[in-house]
């Protein structure tokens, strides 16, 4: 099987919704041990309006103190969603861009004040000058198996998305189920019709567990053929412009279903429990994730 890529969006997806605003030496903390952990990327932050999302307010510096003598192989990747975002992106240095617009009228109006149209055409811009400027890049349909507000999304209407997607040579693609609305029958007729589209297709998923379905959603995702999957430390997460916001599928318990299938025997998972376990402490509640309270199976099967 090709290598699976673990991209550890913790530090913006996991954090965007809380409204304790967590100081950036805490933050540079736990990025630093998700990086330590063994995982491909991590997603420091977005590069949206400080009064929109507070949390996100320290990006720009948090990239900088990352980057600061780097000698990580892991990708450090930020989330933009217009051209101002571009433009603080390419000063403080990112290394990959994930740009994305959604499949949903209404998400998108709450997300980025832009018709759906709009802002796949804006992001289809801003892709392209990041890729210009010699970074790796990912584009994204957001809501693309659902939403809270409008319901079942047509999947013409997705596969439209990256059809104009990869007409302009972006094959980097990733398909968010924003509102946690997807199951794994769908997962599977999707996937399978975007690898119709381009066999070569370089696709991501990133499912939220809204109905519980999210590791359910991940390995359908997987046995389809995906092999880039977005996770979050603890379970954190959620649109704060989504109907009804849920965590993603923690990243734990994805690196804990993989080794107990043999993959990806080079994370340290114990390494991503105890950075689970300090979240929960931090944030004074349990989390969504079950691995950092169950303890690995595999821990109990070598004793």
């Amino acid at each position: 099987m090709t290598r699976i890529i673990i991209h550890e969006v913790g530090p913006r997806d996991g954090l965007q919704m809380e409204r304790q605003v967590v100081p950036i030496k805490i933050k540079e903390n736990w990025i630093r041990r998700s990086m330590e952990s063994g995982v491909d990327i991590v997603q420091v932050g977005s590069f949206v309006h400080p009064k929109r999302v507070p949390q996100m307010a320290d990006t720009d510096e948090l990239f900088r103190r990352l980057l600061k003598n780097k000698n990580s192989p892991v990708i450090l990747s930020g989330l933009v969603l217009n051209e101002r975002g571009l433009e603080r992106g390419l000063e403080c240095g990112v290394e990959m861009f994930c740009l994305g617009a959604s499949a949903s009228e209404t998400h998108s109006m709450k997300n980025t004040g832009m018709a759906s149209e709009e802002a796949t055409r804006r992001i289809i811009v801003s892709a392209l000058q990041a890729v210009e400027a010699g970074k790796k890049v990912q584009v994204s349909v957001q809501s693309a198996f659902g939403c809270g507000f409008e319901g079942l999304i047509p999947e013409e209407r997705v596969l439209a998305m990256v059809g104009a997607y990869l007409e302009v040579g972006l094959r980097n693609i990733s398909l968010a189920d924003t509102a946690g609305h997807a199951h794994p029958v769908q997962v599977e007729r999707l996937f399978a019709a975007l690898f119709q589209l381009d066999a070569s297709i370089e696709i991501t998923c990133h499912f939220h567990n809204t109905y519980g379905l999210g590791m359910a959603n991940i390995l359908a995702a997987l046995r389809s053929g995906v092999t880039s999957f977005e996770t979050g430390f603890a379970g954190l997460g959620g649109c704060p412009f989504t109907k009804v916001a849920a965590g993603n599928v923690a990243t734990e318990d994805f690196v804990h279903a993989l080794q107990l299938q043999g993959l990806r025997q080079d994370v340290d998972l114990e390494r991503l429990i105890s950075l689970a376990g300090d979240v929960a402490e931090y944030f004074g509640r349990e989390m969504p994730g079950c691995v950092y309270k169950a303890g690995s199976i595999l821990n109990r099967e070598a004793a």
